[in-house]
């Protein structure tokens, strides 16, 4: 998998070193508390796909520019601020494997840690004057903090409709890719048009993320994710979302009520698992996946054939091929 991501990552490779140390001292703080925190949470970095779709992004639509390192940073500083404060709400102790800031600093601190990241990713932006790269990440928080919520008040019923799946999975997940593929573009000095076109091509890519994601649940031990997670977390996932609206009255009354009062017993979440694969979620849900797929390789045929084209076409492959 990482000789794969090494080369997409090729025709930025050297972008990508650079926009690291450049990432790494917009992190640097005078508080040794916080300088402390700052170096844990770069060293359990990720795969960096975000900055990965920012740099390819504007390659494909232009010229890649400091303004294109502010825009990768400005997204990792929200977007790691936004995970911070997850972490939190949701009560998690592990992050990608890693201890989470909350676990190790206790809530308060962490709380105070994502506020840091989100005023140093504004700072970043206006001592810039990158007013349209901040434009665009603002919307895709605010889109995220409104997909969570919408999650939260939905959960309650575990009877939702597909098209409410949809739209929180665009707030949540879809949004900030989206984000990443418009600023990439906006710092290349695309137009409006390309920009906007950007922007939906990343949705289509988050919207078929997610669903590959939750896909996970139902996997099996190749994938990095406890399988039923979702299901014990009382998550409504695609799959399962689908099975439920077409089982009979009594299938879903039962499945509904292992998810309510029984997900934390593993032979009740295996039970519920089979009855989705029986049922045909899997291959349902693997469809509306490639829908997506689809729709963003098409928008992505509109753009020049350059080697960053090539390369994010490849990582949107790599997006739904993944195995964790």
């Amino acid at each position: 998998m990482s000789r794969q991501l090494d080369s997409i990552k090729a025709p930025v490779a050297r972008e990508m070193e650079e926009f690291e140390q450049k990432f790494r001292s917009s992190m640097k703080t005078r508080v040794l508390l916080l300088d402390k925190i700052m170096t844990y949470i770069v060293k359990r970095k990720g795969k960096q796909i975000r900055p990965l779709f920012v740099f390819l992004s504007a390659g494909a639509c232009g010229n890649i520019s400091e303004s294109t390192y502010r825009g990768a940073s400005l997204i990792e500083l929200l977007h790691t601020a936004t995970l911070v404060h997850d972490d939190v709400v949701d009560d998690s102790n592990y992050r990608r494997g890693y201890f989470s800031v909350n676990a190790l600093w206790k809530n308060k601190i962490a709380v105070l840690v994502g506020d840091f990241l989100l005023s140093r990713g504004l700072a970043l932006s206006l001592s810039n004057q990158d007013y349209n790269l901040l434009s665009i990440v603002n919307d895709a928080v605010t889109e995220m903090s409104e997909g969570e919520l919408l999650q939260m008040e939905k959960a309650r019923q575990l009877d939702i409709k597909e098209e409410i799946y949809y739209e929180i999975i665009r707030q949540k997940t879809a949004s900030l890719i989206a984000s990443c593929c418009a600023v990439g573009a906006s710092s290349s000095g695309a137009s409006e048009a390309i920009v906007a076109k950007m922007k939906e091509f990343g949705q289509f890519v988050g919207m078929a993320f997610q669903i590959k994601d939750d896909l996970f649940d139902y996997g099996d031990d190749e994938i990095g994710k406890p399988l039923g997670i979702d299901i014990k977390e009382k998550k409504m996932t695609l799959p399962l979302i689908y099975t439920l609206s077409k089982a009979s009255w009594m299938e879903k009354r039962r499945i509904i009520s292992i998810i309510r009062n029984k997900s934390e017993d593993s032979s009740k979440v295996k039970e519920v698992i089979e009855f989705v694969k029986k049922s045909g979620g899997i291959e349902y849900a693997q469809g509306v996946m490639q829908q997506y797929y689809q729709k963003a390789i098409t928008l992505l045929d509109e753009l020049p054939e350059t080697t960053y084209k090539t390369s994010l076409a490849d990582l949107v492959r790599f997006t739904i091929d993944r195995k964790r």
